[in-house]
Order: structure tokens, then sequence, then C-alpha cells
């Protein structure tokens, strides 16, 4: 099975036919999509001029795509790195057992639905590493009682997402399942107070 690596390459080769160039781009997202495959590649056609269903799109805009998520797959991938080297050091120390915060990151390991969007069409609509680097400095900080990505404080508990985790809080404003270690217990509180409503339309 190709790596991402070898798929970005497929989708740079210019001697390539353009619908499997689009495919290898969508293979991608295979590997490494911070949204969720659907919602990280309907963001992607919004940012860069793609139909989502042309087979045959402009070879420029997939490789602008491909480079906004490359850039974005860096940015996991140190925080990643980062994240590795403190659990080497936490075993080593003895402690084996992960917390909540590594429950979290477990599910999300190799950046796949790191921001997971439950709604494929609600996403933010900032780069993928700047929402990257917004959560991970989230997730280095103290929990706060908004959105990491957005910063709006509307943030509800659902039931009802489509993947792991079955249920969690989502911002209202860009679309994202917060991770939970990020909030404090009271925005968790008033999350799973708050009724589910329609999540807005981000533009």
């Amino acid at each position: 099975m190709a790596g991402f690596r070898s798929l970005a390459r497929q989708v740079r080769d210019p001697r390539s036919d353009l619908a499997l160039r689009r495919y290898s781009l969508r293979k991608c997202l295979e590997r490494f999509a911070p949204y969720g495959h659907r919602a990280t590649w309907d963001h992607l056609c919004a940012r860069h001029g793609i139909a989502p269903e042309d087979r045959a799109p402009d070879p420029v805009r997939l490789v602008r795509a491909l480079d906004e998520l490359e850039r974005a797959r860096t940015v996991w991938l140190g925080y990643e790195a980062g994240f590795a080297e403190r659990r080497r050091r936490e075993k080593h120390r003895g402690l084996r057992r992960p917390g909540a915060f590594d429950d979290w990151h477990r599910r999300t390991w190799g950046g796949n639905g790191v921001a997971r969007c439950d709604d494929p069409a609600v996403h933010p609509s900032a780069p993928l590493a700047e929402v990257l680097a917004r959560l991970i400095s989230a997730l280095e900080a103290e929990p706060g009682a908004g959105c990491p990505v957005c910063g709006k404080t509307g943030i509800t508990w659902r039931h009802d997402l489509d993947s792991e985790p079955w249920s969690g809080p989502v911002c209202t404003g860009c679309g994202i399942v917060v991770p939970q270690p990020v909030l404090t217990p009271a925005a968790l509180a008033r999350a799973r107070r708050d009724r589910a409503g329609d999540l807005a339309t981000v533009a």
C-alpha cells in the first residue's frame, strides 16, 4: 500500500493522467485527514477552487491543495514526535498508564480526525496548518472555556457523532469535535447542558 509521500509524488507527476492525480490526492486523505476524510476533501476543494466531483481538475489547483495538506502534516508530525518523546520519558519514570489526554491522542494518531468535523460541509475556513497550530497550542496550555480553533464559546454536546468518540463537545462556530482535554470542567458541563442545535455554516 502506497504511503503519503509516494502518493504525493503521484499528485505532482505531470506525466500522469489527471484522474489518477486527483485519485492520489484523495488517497493521501486516507493517510492524513485532520477533519476526517470527507470534511478535509470539502475544505481543500473549497479553498483551492476544485469541483468536488471533477475527475480532471486543474493540476495547478491539485498541487496547491496538496501543498496545504503537506504543510499541515508537517505541523502534526512535529507535534507527534514531541508527544512520543514525552511518553518515553514518562515510561522511563514508571508512569505506564496513560491518562485521558493520551486516550484522546491514541484515537487521532497519524492526524486522522484530530480536528474531526462531524458534518463534512461545516469546517474551519483557515489553512489546515494554522488550524492545527492553534489546536496544538491549546493542547499544550491550560484548559480553556472556548473552541481552540475559532475561539467561540458556543459548544454543545452531541450524542450522535459518526465516528469514535461517538459523543462529545462540538463547536457550533467552526464545526470541530473539540478535544475534551482542552476544555475546563465548567465548559464541558455547560456543553452537556446545552441542547444540540444546527451548526452554523462557516464562511
